[in-house]
């Protein structure tokens, strides 16, 4: 896994502002902590920085490709092209010659040999850029689920590009601007595909290719998922789904370095691990390595909520079954209010969207792992393709002309004070922002002809989730891991096994009434009957009272503040009343209510830090 950057620009040369690509690239150090490089050419630098997982010795970028003596194209990638070696096999038939063992090379040959066509022979996480010297063109190409991130800011003679948003707003003709609709995604949570946020930057979508021109950008689709018939029995169905799942575990524990995988003891991270360690065992290779996080101490839970499990021992018996080895990571409240590990996570997200202390936590566990493995295998995924969330299982939520996430019940959430001003949401139009953007999400779902109620519903729901709720969680899970140079890879993500599923009827993958009744039978054989039965729990988040009174004291902080640049955001009396409220609330409830200053927070530290400016 890498991080990527670059900049064309027709009317001038790149090659004369070294200074501004030196500085894009270096942003992605984190990404690619073991070696950089940037190439230039006519009008063009792509930059590179590499975290060595595949042919370590060769994978050497940006890599160029020549024909006839002369350089032909020069690609910055990002990912892993699993099966490479396969075609690789199929390209040398063609009469292609290679000089590593790298992915890179291969993807680089794919377009030699298919062009602007090559995604479409690539199975994989990644994202990349691909500079045809002959052309004098760049294409732009992410895979097909958005597993790993790409941004592109049009310029007046070319684009600046990187994986992330802090690689082009390093360039000084980039700036970091806030307008209406990112201030409207930023309070929706709709995640409209290709948005980024910042004024005149946009995200490649996924399963996109976006080429460069000169004069214009152009972007277009390559794969999107396609509602099919499903015409295999139950038994078939639940054989085909353990052997797409068996086989995308497979391909995905192939590395040159240390490889391990998180596991709560759910059932998605167990059906990995389990998976993962056949396959290692199976090729003589050492036991698996697993990693679950924890916190103390553990606290009450939320309020309304159960007290969660305890997942290290689920963790421990998946463990114990397969013959992995199983480490338990703890943190504690001083780790997670720690200001350097707060200031790491915005930075790694770029954005003030997230989760609070889950990301905190998050990048946490990712940093310790990533002193003993450079590969981690996660379970993400499965609860969109498989139906775990309690919104797919609520006639209501599934029912509700909103996406499921937000249906919030007939008689709403009860609101109180607010610290950001109450007149933003009618001011933004955040009801018809959302309910345009839903709009065209139900436009691009895949139709079956003659599909009855509830399928066609439930498949409106899963389309829902595998694209617009699924890329929120991929890239905190990429920003997170890649923050401290740990590359995360996602079997459930594999297309293969998203395109079957997807087309299975909603009955089948509810057959015994729970959810992920598919899932469960095609693991029944792999994983401990404590784990098929285990109640689906959420990501855990800290109880520490001390954590609470950490941000109750940053949050006095902001307040007295009068230059906060959150504070053009805020109504001086609402904010008040809601500080009031913060200030007077028992222990217990504080807990509950940091949820909203916390947010209040981030956004703060992200305008401070990247120099926020709000425009009409």
């Amino acid at each position: 896994m890498c991080g990527i950057t670059g900049w064309v620009a027709y009317e001038q040369d790149p090659g004369a502002r070294r200074d501004a690509v030196a500085a894009m690239t270096e942003t992605m150090s984190c990404r690619g902590p073991d070696a950089g490089g940037v190439w230039y050419g006519d009008h063009v630098a792509l930059g590179h920085r590499r975290l060595a997982v595949i042919d370590v010795a060769g994978g050497v970028q940006p890599m160029a490709a020549e024909e006839d003596g002369r350089v032909s194209a020069v690609i910055s990638y990002s990912g892993e092209v699993y099966g490479f070696a396969a075609l690789r096999e199929r390209l040398r038939s063609a009469g292609h010659r290679f000089r590593t063992r790298s992915d890179t090379e291969v993807v680089l040959r794919s377009y030699l040999e298919w062009g602007e066509n090559l995604a479409q022979h690539l199975d994989g996480m990644f994202a990349f850029a691909l500079w045809d010297v002959r052309r004098q063109e760049l294409l732009l190409v992410r895979d097909r689920l958005g597993i790993k991130p790409l941004y592109y800011y049009p310029t007046p003679d070319g684009v600046l590009f990187g994986s992330e948003p802090k690689a082009v707003l390093a360039h000084p003709m980039a700036r970091a601007r806030l307008g209406a609709d990112g201030l409207r995604e930023l309070m929706t949570w709709v995640n409209t595909p290709g948005h980024a946020i910042f004024d005149g930057m946009f995200q490649v979508r996924p399963g996109h290719v976006a080429k460069v021109s000169r004069g214009k950008v152009t972007e277009t689709p390559y794969w999107s998922l396609e509602a099919r018939p499903h015409e295999d029995d139950l038994d078939t169905t639940v054989s085909r789904v353990r052997e797409l799942l068996r086989t995308a575990v497979t391909d995905q524990t192939v590395a040159d370095v240390p490889l391990c995988s998180l596991l709560s003891g759910g059932l998605d991270s167990s059906s990995v691990a389990a998976l993962a360690a056949r396959a290692l065992r199976t090729r003589g290779e050492p036991p698996l390595n697993c990693y679950s996080v924890g916190f103390t101490p553990a606290g009450p839970p939320m309020p309304g909520l159960p007290a969660p499990a305890a997942d290290a021992d689920y963790a421990a018996e998946l463990a114990g079954r397969v013959g992995a080895v199983h480490e338990p990571i703890v943190l504690d409240a001083k780790l997670l209010s720690d200001p350097a590990a707060r200031a790491a996570v915005l930075r790694a997200r770029d954005l003030p969207q997230g989760l609070a202390d889950m990301d905190t936590s998050l990048y946490l566990l990712f940093r310790t792992i990533r002193q003993r493995s450079t590969v981690a295998l996660s379970g993400e995924g499965a609860d969109e393709l498989f139906g775990g969330y309690p919104w797919f299982h609520q006639e209501e939520a599934t029912r509700a002309d909103t996406f499921p996430w937000m249906y919030m019940g007939p008689a709403g959430v009860p609101q109180g004070p607010s610290f950001l001003d109450p007149a933003l949401p009618e001011r933004l139009a955040l009801d018809a922002y959302r309910a345009d953007r839903y709009s065209e999400a139900l436009a691009s779902v895949p139709a079956l002809p003659g599909e009855p109620e509830p399928e066609r519903r439930m498949r409106k729901v899963s389309y829902l989730f595998l694209t617009r709720f699924l890329p929120m969680l991929l890239e905190r899970k990429d920003r997170m891991s890649m923050a401290v140079g740990l590359e995360v890879r996602v079997p459930f993500c594999d297309h293969a096994l998203v395109e079957y599923v997807f087309n299975v009827p909603w009955a089948m993958k509810t057959f015994d009434g729970r959810e992920k009744s598919l899932l469960r039978a095609a693991m029944a054989a792999e994983l401990p009957e404590s784990i098929l039965t285990r109640k689906k729990e959420p990501y855990p988040t800290i109880a520490d009272p001390d954590y609470d009174r950490m941000l109750k004291g940053r949050l006095g902080e902001l307040m007295d503040d009068s230059g906060a640049p959150v504070r053009a955001l805020m109504d001086e009396k609402s904010a008040a009343e809601a500080y009031a409220a913060v200030q007077r609330a028992a222990p217990e409830e504080l807990r509950f209510l940091r949820v909203g200053f916390e947010s209040l927070i981030r956004i703060d530290d992200w305008m401070r830090g990247y120099g926020v400016e709000l425009v009409e």
